[in-house]
């Protein structure tokens, strides 16, 4: 049986790929994602949106967070975060702009309705 050299060659490249594909499926690649559902109180939807936008520049580590309202309930908002790592979101905490927006917030906070931690392993805009 002859071997061409196309074929050997895509099946060296997949070989040498495999164990970086493994790492990216299984979540070892090092991504942290965290969506949340958080509850303002009544009226205070855009103002809690407002404060949780603020400081959320240089954040290191940071590769996407997205603060969108819910199109049914006019009091949730949903926080969606990518990290490098999950060292640089628990970092992130204790820089001063986002300690004083959490803290401007939480009056605005009726509820933390749900939270989930998450793998990412890619998407468009995110890059490593």
């Amino acid at each position: 049986m002859e071997v061409k050299r196309r074929e050997l060659l895509a099946g060296g490249l997949g070989l040498a790929l495999a164990p970086q594909v493994a790492r990216a499926m299984s979540g070892t690649a090092g991504m942290h994602g965290l969506i949340g559902r958080m509850r303002a109180r009544p009226g205070q939807r855009d103002a809690l949106t407002a404060i949780m936008l603020e400081g959320t520049q240089g954040m290191p580590g940071c590769l996407s967070y997205v603060v969108a309202k819910d199109p049914v309930d006019a009091e949730i908002i949903w926080i969606t975060e990518v990290w490098d790592s999950k060292a640089s979101h628990t970092a992130s905490l204790q820089i001063p702009a986002v300690r004083a927006a959490i803290q401007r917030a939480r009056p605005l906070i009726a509820a933390y309705e749900s939270g989930q931690e998450t793998i990412p392993v890619g998407g468009v805009g995110l890059r490593r």
